[in-house]
């Protein structure tokens, strides 16, 4: 258990270092950096989930989300207590920790903070 924690911890630390930096430094003076025909960095400000689904909800979506994440990672950990195998103890903990990220987001921002843009053509 305590390594899949470990790796959530490193998960949260490089989340929530690397919003920072994209936020406050690389996207400081632009909207978006087009790094390749298929990928650019953005500022993009997720209030919903996957996709911005259930972008509608306002302050209310913040804390509803926020506290049904909180509840799985609950689960998750739950399960990586009992769980022996190293590979699925580093995947939980990858979950774990991008799940406890966005939380952090949510209550401290209002929103998930998105940076990453994969599309072709105009589907992103």
């Amino acid at each position: 258990m305590f390594f899949g924690l470990l790796i959530a911890l490193g998960v949260v630390i490089a989340d929530q270092l690397t919003k920072y930096i994209v936020l406050n430094y690389v996207l400081s003076e632009y909207a978006a950096i087009i790094v390749a025909p298929f990928f650019a960095i953005v500022r993009a400000w997720n209030t919903g989930v996957s996709f911005s689904i259930f972008n509608k909800w306002g302050i209310n979506g913040v804390y509803i989300l926020s506290g049904i994440a909180l509840a799985i990672v609950l689960m998750l950990i739950k399960w990586l207590k009992n769980e022996q195998n190293k590979i699925i103890q580093v995947a939980l903990g990858f979950i774990i920790g991008g799940a406890i990220g966005n939380v952090i987001d949510r209550i401290r921002l209002g929103a998930v903070f998105d940076f990453l843009d994969f599309y072709v053509g105009d589907h992103h």
